[in-house]
């Protein structure tokens, strides 16, 4: 994929400007590769790979005799893609990836525990979403859609087909909401995204890498911070709040007490 090296914060505004209608997605390590967590967890702890699709229905299975304890309304577990966006939502390894139509919320998950190089990938969904891979034309977006009864079993749950999907559930939740969210739905958790790709027309012009070196996390950070762009905006409820209060550790305006007002405005309140 091409891969571009930026030296400061405005040099990513500018870029993703050129990138409108693509989707985003921000790791804070630039070394990783675009996997899930699903395929990472797979491929470090089970080494049969013939197992695997047991595996994931297993999980799935699991998650669905027990979630609806914890929740107000249960049917959103029947729907494939719906269930999968509640395990990824609550910490499940699932084979969603996470973007977001954000460049700035994508640039936020990048940097916020980057401590060297961190990475923006951006996915160019317009051409995706009439796309279908080299040799197996039928295999569009819309005859793949994991929304649709069926699917999910018949695409993707094989790991045998080099396709992805990109899309939402028919409902959002709050979080996804909030961060502009969508998700990419990789028919092989053996390949990273930018391998499966290559198997569509192009392929190397559908996504690009953009790279944060640490040297910018302290502008951008603050840009983002002045933009509303935190975990309490992003993960609207009391755990996004708990973990805004990291970037508060950071940010500091000149001048400013601990409980935000200026040490003159203390002075004249009590004089």
């Amino acid at each position: 994929m091409e891969t571009v090296r930026v030296d400061h914060w405005n040099e990513f505004v500018s870029l993703s400007a050129e990138l409108d209608g693509w989707a985003f997605r921000g790791q804070q390590d630039a070394a990783w590769p675009l996997l899930s967590s699903l395929s990472r967890y797979l491929q470090s702890y089970i080494a049969d790979r013939s197992t695997w699709r047991l595996r994931e229905e297993r999980a799935i299975r699991i998650f669905r005799r027990k979630a609806h304890n914890y929740l107000d309304n249960a049917d959103v577990l029947q729907n494939d893609l719906r269930c999968l966006a509640l395990m990824q939502h609550h910490g499940a390894p699932t084979r969603l990836l996470d973007f977001t139509k954000s460049p700035f919320v994508a640039g936020f998950f990048a940097l916020e525990r980057a401590v060297g190089d961190a990475a923006v990938f951006a996915l160019n969904t317009p051409r995706l979403w009439s796309a279908a891979p080299i040799g197996s034309p039928a295999l569009v977006r819309e005859e793949i859609d994991p929304r649709k009864t069926g699917n999910f079993e018949r695409y993707f749950l094989p790991n045998a087909n080099e396709i992805a999907w990109i899309g939402e559930p028919t409902e959002m939740d709050r979080r996804l909401v909030a961060q502009s969210g969508t998700m990419v739905v990789p028919g092989s958790l053996s390949m990273s995204l930018d391998e499966i790709l290559l198997r569509y027309p192009g392929g190397h012009s559908l996504i690009k890498k953009v790279v944060l070196p640490g040297h910018v996390r302290d502008e951008a950070m603050k840009m983002l911070y002045r933009m509303n762009i935190t975990n309490a905006t992003l993960f609207p409820d009391l755990d996004g709040l708990a973990r805004s209060i990291s970037l508060e550790l950071e940010v500091m305006w000149s001048g400013a007490s601990d409980d935000g007002e200026s040490r003159h405005t203390k002075i004249a309140k009590t004089t």
